[in-house]
């Protein structure tokens, strides 16, 4: 049999990096052992549920390169089926129909705390003889009064939960629509889904969903509960440690790869490796092989991997990326693929993030780097720079070809004809050039800027030193 999982994301908010593990996992497992991957909406909330929350959660994937073998299928798309399979338990009645009013309700579960219960339907409608008529009523499933339910489950081991601890499970309310077991257990039979991968917060609903498969004669998926990620503070993961939408990672200049990198790493191993490619998470990755415990989130070390993804991609590869975060800097017309490819060397090494690439690499596209950095430009921006950077300029005046050799000797000449150090005309050229104290190497710099830029903006330097000084 081949081997079928889901992602079934609800569209209320959206692809938080808890889910996005989820599926990644999902898919890694399947892509191990040749399976299908499949994503499901569930979007039977139609009040919270919105398209806008959809295209969100479709845009997490595909930029994080976890697009399904199926789906996206929609659960509003099969109420007719949900519908269909209560009408038919109650008919062999392994459910019932339920038209205790909400008034009802509250004072059964009332009266239940008072004796000190656990407040819960008592089930007074299950064995009723009257028919329910034209009032509004829901379906209730008859959930085993006694015994166990237990399943072997792919990551927790054996677990085994009393029915006793569960009252009657809602299938239908009563407008009609499904509840959230209901619809989930016939759509992984409908779906032929063999695997369920999901958090361990989902144990709860996984004896409800057999109990609905075993009444509807179908046969039981796999279950497979992840553990949770944690913050750096041992609680769940909350938007203060980093769950926020996968999409604000994109905008904060990680890269899918090392994300999915990172997120494979929570919880799962393969040796000491800490570095992975898709093809090798696809051809390594097991759930079998996944821990019990809790997985920290640690946003200093998804920094460090990024930046090793970073240093590894072939410079096209981070070009669309590096364009969009100069777009959001304000750098328009952001400049033609083969500038950037040809930059990009030079600023892989010393970026943690693409906007970190960005903000490094913005003094090229730029008119005026004016106002310099204010502690750049005290330390190293003095009296006694001017006539050197001044007599750099006159060098470079005579430089034809704009060369890294050619820009080199000129550089040369002015550090022998002033007596400097490298460092002493460097660092004064670098916050002229750069409006910081900190670039890639100073010839390299230079022979990136170009001709033009570097002598208006050692001129834009002068002019700066002689107005301060």
């Amino acid at each position: 049999m081949t081997l079928r999982t889901r992602f079934a994301p609800s569209p209320t908010g959206f692809l938080h990096i808890g889910g996005a593990r989820t599926a990644l996992f999902c898919r890694l497992h399947t892509r191990r052992h040749g399976g299908v991957f499949v994503l499901r909406i569930e979007d039977t909330d139609q009040e919270r549920s919105t398209p806008e929350a959809v295209e969100v959660i479709l845009e997490g994937l595909r930029w994080l390169g976890l697009d399904p073998d199926e789906g996206p299928f929609f659960q509003s798309d099969n109420t007719e089926l949900y519908r269909a399979a209560a009408r038919r338990m109650v008919e062999e009645g392994s459910a019932y129909p339920c038209d205790c009013s909400r008034e009802t309700l509250d004072e059964m579960r009332e009266q239940q705390r008072l004796r000190g219960e656990k407040p819960r339907y008592d089930g007074r409608c299950r064995n009723r003889t009257t028919p329910i008529g034209d009032q509004p009523h829901v379906i209730r499933f008859k959930t085993p009064p006694a015994g166990e339910t237990v399943w072997e489950d792919k990551i927790q081991g054996t677990i085994l939960i009393d029915n006793a601890e569960l009252d009657d499970l809602i299938l239908i309310r009563s407008d009609g629509s499904p509840t959230y077991n209901l619809a989930v257990a016939v759509d992984d039979h409908h779906m032929g889904i063999t695997l369920v991968l999901r958090g361990e917060d989902h144990v709860s609903n996984t004896p409800r969903q057999i109990h609905i498969f075993r009444a509807l004669g179908w046969e039981v998926p796999e279950y497979a509960h992840m553990p949770l990620l944690h913050g750096a503070d041992g609680a769940k993961l909350s938007k203060r440690h980093g769950a926020v939408s996968v999409l604000q990672y994109r905008e904060e200049g990680f890269l899918p790869t090392a994300l999915n990198n990172y997120l494979a790493r929570l919880g799962w191993s393969h040796g000491e490796q800490e570095i992975f490619t898709m093809v090798e998470l696809e051809t390594w990755f097991d759930i079998g092989d996944l821990g019990r415990s809790a997985a920290i989130f640690d946003q200093n070390k998804l920094l460090w991997i990024n930046g090793h993804h970073i240093r590894a991609a072939a410079p096209p590869q981070l070009v669309p990326e590096l364009a969009r975060q100069l777009g959001r800097l304000g750098i328009d017309p952001v400049p033609a693929p083969e500038r950037l490819a040809a930059i990009l060397p030079e600023f892989q090494p010393r970026a943690a993030t693409m906007v970190e690439m960005a903000q490094k690499c913005r003094f090229l596209f730029v008119d005026s780097v004016l106002p310099y950095e204010e502690k750049a430009a005290r330390k190293h921006l003095t009296a006694a720079a001017l006539d050197p950077l001044l007599g750099l300029a006159r060098h470079l005046e005579g430089v034809a070809d704009w060369s890294p050799p050619s820009i080199e000797a000129a550089f040369q000449q002015t550090l022998q004809a002033f007596g400097l150090a490298m460092g002493q005309l460097a660092q004064p050229l670098r916050v002229v050039l750069t409006g910081s104290a900190a670039s890639p190497g100073i010839i390299e710099t230079l022979h990136m800027l170009g001709r033009e830029q570097t002598l208006r903006r050692l001129h834009e330097g002068a002019e700066y030193l002689q107005q301060r000084h």
